[in-house]
């Protein structure tokens, strides 16, 4: 069964028949989460590093951004039964993608912000595919916790 994430969205699983999947992250950064004793693990694709540039909308929506989407990532697959120190970690996208020039940096500011969030909550992150100019997808299969990373003009790879 596959279960997709879109944009700004988060989604956790402990059904060994789910398959979790996020496209097109471009400045987005994708956040695959697994604990292989508990055979649960979540996906988040979140778009801005902070909520303070809106709060209203990190109200309605807390996965669009690092600061809040994360938190709930890891909470809700604890709520399955993950533990913090068994979970294998992938970590996609925040290419420079429409913002050629490096004005924005958004890309980039979403990887420093996850950094910084898991480095602060020593969780080690097992495998990045972050950066450069071209979109990516994730899925994360909850059977055998096999995290594949697809990038545009390239085949999917197992990370």
């Amino acid at each position: 069964m596959k279960i997709i994430i879109g944009v700004s969205d988060m989604k956790t699983s402990n059904d060994t028949e789910a398959s979790l999947i996020t496209y097109s992250l471009g400045s987005c950064i994708g956040v695959s989460i697994y604990d292989p004793v508990a055979k649960a693990g979540g996906l988040l694709h979140y778009m801005l590093p902070e909520s303070s540039i809106d709060e209203a909308k990190a109200i309605n929506n807390p996965y669009m951004f690092a600061d809040t989407g994360i938190p709930k990532l890891f909470k809700a697959t604890y709520e399955l039964g993950a533990k913090k120190q068994r979970m294998k970690i992938v970590v996609a996208g925040g290419a420079q993608i429409l913002d050629q020039k490096g004005f924005f940096n958004i890309g980039k500011r979403n990887h420093m912000a996850l950094r910084k969030m898991l480095f602060k909550n020593n969780v080690i992150i097992n495998h990045e595919d972050v950066g450069g100019n071209c979109n990516r997808t994730v899925r994360l299969d909850i059977k055998t916790g096999d995290t594949y990373i697809k990038i545009s003009g390239k085949g999917e790879i197992k990370v």
